[in-house]
């Protein structure tokens, strides 16, 4: 299986989060990826190829121009106004009834204007490395278009909580739509896109919501206890172009496979000619941010059963954060797709 890398993920390193009322260390740090690297090294994967540059044409097929160019210069923005003493964090946002029409002029505004929490930093090497990992989405997107069986874009910030217009959730730009725009616009009539991390891909649902030739599905914490709330319930099919199979706190393989199972029923019916996955192994049992209960080996699991639907697939790294684990699941779940 090809993988493609970047070393521009260590840029995004932000020092702070706010999570429960408290500023605490960002749990989407560089020590992620460094880790699944020496692991699939170890392990015998192939030599990670770097991203090739397309520029910004596959970013702004599923990004707004408008909000691309804020991501470009926000940091700037930011040390102009505040110094560059600490990281870029939104504390206002839009609520029903405020104007969505007028952008905000000062740069404490404008993060507020295109994000929509307080947990996804903004550092002077976050453009970079998003961008980086947008490259790397749309050259394993390439690499699959030109025949490979499967290509694993092992990126970092994740991407699946990035929409259209706004940041959050540790993403800026959205990996996983990349690659499936990506796909269409190579002439691929329809392409289905698999979120399995612990959280709903919102950003994914919203870019492609009541879009027939993109079929977006997502297994996911439900909302009504876990981020990020206020997107990922069930009856939000998008027109029948979306299925969300929302879940319970705790669960294990015994109550994921069988959801599993829906979401690749449901695919096998639309038919398509690609797959993209959303890879979050934040599903494991032992996640600091998570409740699943997932083992080690249920990720070969599920990627012998999605293996098994056969089809031209890009894998794209989203969540996890337990350093210690995050190696052996991913490598668990390419081994098991290339099994099948």
């Amino acid at each position: 299986m090809d993988i493609v890398f970047s070393p521009d993920h260590h840029l995004q390193h932000g020092r702070a989060e706010l999570t429960d009322g408290r500023l605490v260390p960002v749990y989407e740090h560089p020590g992620r990826l460094d880790a699944v690297l020496a692991t699939l090294a170890r392990r015998g994967f192939a030599t990670p190829l770097p991203p090739q540059d397309r520029g910004l044409d596959p970013i702004t097929a599923v990004h707004d121009p408008a909000y691309v160019a804020f991501l470009q210069c926000a940091w700037d923005e930011w040390v102009a106004a505040h110094g560059a003493g600490g990281d870029a964090l939104p504390l206002s946002w839009r609520a029903p009834g405020m104007r969505e029409d007028r952008e905000p002029e000062r740069i404490d505004g404008r993060l507020g204007y295109w994000s929509f929490d307080a947990g996804t930093p903004i550092t002077s090497g976050t453009w970079r490395a998003a961008y980086s990992a947008a490259q790397a989405a749309d050259t394993a997107r390439a690499r699959v278009s030109a025949g490979s069986r499967a290509a694993f874009a092992l990126t970092r910030p994740p991407g699946h909580h990035a929409g259209s217009r706004f940041f959050g959730g540790y993403c800026f730009l959205n990996g996983a739509a990349i690659a499936a725009q990506g796909f269409r616009d190579a002439g691929i009539e329809r392409v289905a896109v698999l979120d399995v991390d612990y959280h709903h891909g919102n950003g994914t649902q919203q870019i492609f919501a009541g879009r027939p030739d993109v079929f977006t599905v997502s297994l996911h914490a439900d909302p009504s206890f876990c981020f990020p709330f206020f997107l990922g319930h069930a009856d939000e099919t998008e027109g029948g172009t979306h299925l969300n199979i929302p879940l319970p706190k705790g669960t294990d393989w015994a109550g994921y496979a069988p959801a599993l199972e829906t979401a690749l029923a449901r695919i096998e019916a639309q038919d398509p000619g690609a797959l993209v996955v959303s890879l979050g192994v934040d599903t494991w049992d032992g996640d600091p941010i998570s409740s699943f209960k997932l083992q080690t080996g249920d990720y070969r699991r599920m990627g012998q059963r999605i293996g098994a639907l056969g089809l031209p697939t890009v894998i794209v790294m989203e969540g996890g954060y337990a350093v210690e684990s995050i190696g052996d699941n991913v490598a668990e779940f390419l081994e098991g797709f290339a099994s099948a």
